[in-house]
C-alpha cells in the first residue's frame, strides 16, 4: 500500500479530539483490588484487540486514522491477566538462573522489559504494544532498533509520535535518558483517560506489602531494598503525562 504524507493534525485526530470522552468523566471511577492486579474478570472489547472499551473505541479511530496514511495499526499484546504475567515472569526466572544467573540478576535482568506479576500496566485493558502491520519484518517486532532511523517502523513511530495523543495514547516507557526502571519501549501505549485514575487508586494500595506476599518463582528473594526500588523505578518513573 502506498503511504501518503501525514500531519499532525489529521481529519481523523480532529475528530477524535471531539469525539474522546473526556478525561474528567472517569475520575471518580471505583476500580477493586483484584482488577488493579489483574486478577478479576474485566469486559474486554474487540477481537484480537481486547480492551476496555472506552480504550478500545478509541484505537479503532486511531487505528482508521493511521489506516488513511497508509499504516496498519496492529495489536501485538494488550490485557495481561495475573496468570499470565506470572506464566512469563517464571518461565524467565527459570531460563536465567539455570543458566547460573543468581536469584537477584535473574530479577534483574527480568525487569528490564518484564514486571512482577500483579504490577503490569496490562492487566488494566488500558495498555497495548503496537506495530505496523504493513511493515516487512523478520524476528522479532519489539525491538526498539525497529522503531528507529532505518527500521522497519521508522516512519510509523514518527506518526505516532504526531497522532497518538490526539486519541488519548501516550507512551509509557520514554527514551528520556534520565528515566529508570523499564528499558524504553517505543511500542507501548496507555490510555491516559482510564489508566492515569487506574494508576491513581493503584498507588493507595499496600503495594509493597502485596508483593512481599506474592508467591511465584523468585519471590522468596524478594527484599525489600529490591522491591522498594522497583515500586519508584519500574512502576512510577514513567512518562509523565500517565502520572
Amino acid at each position: 500500500m502506498q503511504r501518503r504524507s501525514f500531519i499532525k493534525r489529521s481529519s481523523m485526530a480532529g475528530m477524535a479530539l471531539t469525539t474522546l470522552p473526556s478525561f474528567f468523566n472517569n475520575q471518580d471511577a471505583f476500580y477493586t483490588t483484584k482488577e488493579l492486579l489483574g486478577q478479576a474478570d474485566i469486559e474486554l472489547f474487540g477481537k484480537g484487540i481486547n480492551l476496555r472499551k472506552e480504550a478500545h473505541d478509541a484505537f479503532i479511530l486511531m487505528k482508521k486514522a493511521a489506516y488513511q496514511d497508509g499504516f496498519d495499526l496492529k495489536m501485538v499484546s494488550s490485557y495481561r491477566s495475573y496468570e499470565r504475567q506470572k506464566a512469563i515472569w517464571e518461565r524467565k526466572y527459570i531460563k536465567y538462573t539455570q543458566q547460573g544467573m543468581k536469584p537477584l540478576d535473574a530479577m534483574a535482568k527480568i525487569i528490564e522489559y518484564s514486571t512482577i506479576p500483579g504490577t503490569s500496566r496490562h492487566h488494566w485493558g488500558t495498555d497495548m504494544d503496537i506495530i505496523d502491520g504493513y511493515a516487512k519484518v523478520t524476528g522479532d517486532v519489539l525491538v526498539p532498533s525497529k522503531f528507529e532511523a532505518g527500521g522497519p517502523f521508522e516512519k510509523f513511530k514518527l506518526w505516532l509520535d504526531e497522532n497518538a495523543q490526539s486519541f488519548g495514547f501516550h507512551l509509557v516507557y520514554t527514551d528520556n535518558y534520565f528515566r529508570k526502571g523499564f528499558k524504553y519501549e517505543p511500542w507501548h501505549y496507555s490510555y491516559a483517560p482510564l489508566s492515569k485514575p487506574m494508576l491513581k487508586q493503584y498507588r493507595k494500595l499496600n503495594i509493597l506489602k502485596l508483593l512481599s506476599q506474592a508467591e511465584m518463582e523468585g519471590s522468596e528473594h524478594f527484599t525489600r531494598g529490591f522491591l522498594m526500588e522497583y515500586i519508584h523505578n519500574n512502576i512510577l518513573d514513567i512518562n509523565p503525562d500517565l502520572l
